[in-house]
């Protein structure tokens, strides 16, 4: 890469950690710049996958111990996310490149949609909360549909955090306040198991992981969720999305013509 997609990649990471520190889904805005500047689409992912993979610890660390808890019903959850993120992972490694080039477009494109219906889920989420039961996070549809989104984390990362909320809020019935350190929690916990996965698939050459850009957007996008998450928090949402959708489409159009 020259040093000025090292300098887009950049800029982009530092926006995308900004962005998840505020409402999340930053990987649509650092996926399709990399799709943009010519990295196959599998090799993209991966390589995305694996610099965000601290994206979510900070929002983990700040209800640390809320998670510390309820640790006893957390568990069972986490563990279904490290699977079927590995899961999600090997997906994405044994399907065909020229079906990865017709997927991830689509996906980006469904991630844009649920970016933007994201304030609606939300409402109505906040609507159907209840009292929640002695053991919340018990049920098998939960752990069905946590393990669903997992494996759409582990393949694709971009927007997982929108799904599992859908799915914590409404098998659950708590706020958002009150899953969002669980939703964190699984989203680093799913993108650690695929960088994992995906770190040792390109040791044996299987994909081809672009370290170098990896590195830049790991340091970008730590310091950007450091210190411009507090920025991010402060400016409107419909602000935020609007900025993920220009810049994912934009860089989505650029790749495909």
């Amino acid at each position: 890469m020259s040093l000025l997609d090292l300098v887009l990649l950049c800029a982009g990471a530092l926006a995308a950690g900004s962005i998840n520190g505020a409402i999340g889904s930053g990987s649509l805005v650092t996926l399709p710049i990399l799709i943009a500047l010519g990295v196959e689409p599998a090799a993209a992912i991966a390589t995305n996958t694996i610099a965000m993979v601290l994206s979510a610890l900070g929002g983990t660390l700040a209800n640390r111990k809320q998670l510390i808890e309820e640790r006893r019903e957390v568990t069972p959850l986490a563990l279904i996310g490290v699977l079927g993120g590995v899961s999600g992972a090997l997906l994405l490694l044994f399907t065909s490149p020229s079906a990865v080039q017709i997927v991830v477009p689509v996906l980006i494109g469904l991630a844009l949609l649920m970016v933007v219906a994201q304030p609606l889920l939300t409402r109505w989420i906040g609507k159907r909360t209840k009292a929640p039961a002695d053991h919340p996070y018990r049920g098998p549809w939960l752990r069905i549909g946590v393990f669903g989104t997992s494996v759409y984390g582990g393949y694709f990362a971009a927007a997982q955090g929108v799904l599992l909320i859908g799915v914590l809020g409404l098998a659950t019935r708590k706020p958002i306040r009150d899953i969002n350190g669980v939703k964190n929690l699984l989203t680093l916990l799913v993108n650690v198991a695929a960088a994992a996965a995906f770190a040792i698939s390109a040791a044996i050459g299987h994909v081809d992981v672009q370290w170098l850009a990896a590195g830049v957007m790991a340091i970008a996008a730590f310091l950007g969720g450091y210190f411009g998450a507090s920025v991010a928090k402060r400016l409107p949402d419909f602000l935020l999305r609007s900025l993920i959708v220009i810049i994912a489409a934009g860089s989505l159009a650029l790749s495909i013509w």
